[in-house]
């Protein structure tokens, strides 16, 4: 591991496993299910008929994928709450913020990657069958795999800034500050 860089390895990790789930969301995004109403000659009772719902296999396996690579990440960095203590300076700092952001960012894109899922799955496979005249097949709205995909997107470069510093932090020497005697007495004048 070089000075500061950390392992390239790691960094590749990270990018290939985020970039397959970022492609599992536009996939998924892409197959979203739809349905169509379709009326019943004999019955005379209207129904929706779905689509496939793959686009819930690729939610999920986004979400997996993501929480693969946030798991990888926490797991070499400890956390930063175990192993070695961050020296102090700009790159504790930025490990910091950086730490809290990746985890905000991925946990929005793990809600939208499994609400998108289930939504997906529910409106394909419970709900076939209603007694009523008009209604409309109710389906997944666009967009919900692809904000998950930005945030992927997000949590992947904050998560490798957060790595980069947090390599940065741990390897450089704490400085110390050697100080002259105080030139403010604490004892009384004579």
């Amino acid at each position: 591991m070089g000075e500061g860089k950390g392992s390239t390895l790691v960094h590749l990790l990270i990018l290939v496993l985020s970039l397959t789930a970022f492609g599992f969301s536009i996939a998924a995004e892409r197959r979203r299910s739809t349905g169509t109403l379709h009326k019943d000659d004999f019955t005379n009772q209207t129904y929706c008929i779905y689509e496939s719902d793959v686009a819930t296999g690729y939610g999920v396996g986004a979400f997996l994928f993501l929480l693969s690579s946030e798991s990888l990440l926490m797991g070499v960095t400890k956390c930063m709450c175990f192993g070695r203590p961050l020296a102090p300076g700009g790159n504790r700092a930025w490990t910091i913020i950086y730490f809290v952001s990746s985890w905000m960012t991925f946990l929005v894109a793990e809600a939208c990657l499994i609400a998108g899922a289930k939504n997906n799955a529910y409106h394909t496979k419970y709900r076939n069958m209603i007694y009523a005249d008009n209604f409309s097949c109710d389906a997944l709205r666009k967009g919900v795999f692809i904000s998950g995909a930005v945030f992927v997107v997000a949590t992947m470069i904050l998560n490798v800034y957060y790595y980069m510093y947090f390599t940065k932090a741990t390897t450089q020497p704490a400085h110390k500050t050697t100080r002259a005697a105080s030139t403010v007495g604490m004892a009384g004048r004579p």
